[in-house]
């Protein structure tokens, strides 16, 4: 397993006392299978890394319908992130599909941070790139990829999440229904 420290130096150099006082902001808390990080309507306040578990992003419609939008396995950084820079109101909610081990710091106390500690910002806006190529790289997924494309690419990228998850998690983050979900398997493995 990533630690904290050895994910977020591989993304940079970071000065020993530059991350002594970035890791000194991260507090230790866990989430119960079920639990909710941020839900929509609230504004972000707080950045977590991911040590331990399965969190999925979603979306809920006004007809209660949900909409996968990503999955975050350990190591990573998970959060609000428009709401946080925007200090509007969030509209995604991340709920906890396991049980989570997390170190959650407040986004103001992490900006402050960079004035006094240049590699963290560097640290941050590589990992904010990251993220920008992930998102598009997925959009461009939903558009150019039959479901069956799709699929593979989500099997590929998350090898163990398939034994993990409910089937209609995958479905609904591939966009598609459980029935085709299942189509798409029986196929598969008749290959």
């Amino acid at each position: 397993m990533t630690d904290f420290k050895s994910f977020f130096t591989q993304l940079c150099p970071i000065e020993e006392d530059n991350w002594r006082a970035f890791e000194k902001l991260f507090k230790p808390k866990q989430l119960k299978k079920g639990e909710y990080f941020i839900e929509a309507g609230e504004q972000a306040r707080d950045i977590a890394f991911l040590e331990e578990g399965i969190i999925r992003a979603f979306y809920r419609n006004e007809k209660a319908q949900e909409y996968n939008k990503h999955f975050f396995l350990n190591p990573c950084f998970i959060g609000g992130y428009t709401s946080l820079i925007t200090k509007q109101t969030n509209y995604i909610n991340q709920e906890a599909l396991s049980d989570c081990r997390l170190l959650v710091a407040n986004y103001i106390e992490i900006l402050e941070l960079y004035e006094k500690a240049p590699d963290i910002e560097r640290g941050a806006r590589i990992l904010a790139e990251q993220f920008f190529v992930q998102k598009e790289q997925r959009e461009v997924e939903i558009v150019l990829l039959d479901a069956e494309e799709r699929y593979l690419k989500f099997q590929k990228e998350f090898p163990q999440l398939e034994q993990q998850i409910a089937q209609y998690h995958i479905a609904s983050y591939l966009g598609i229904s459980p029935t085709q979900l299942s189509r798409i398997r029986r196929k598969l493995a008749g290959k």
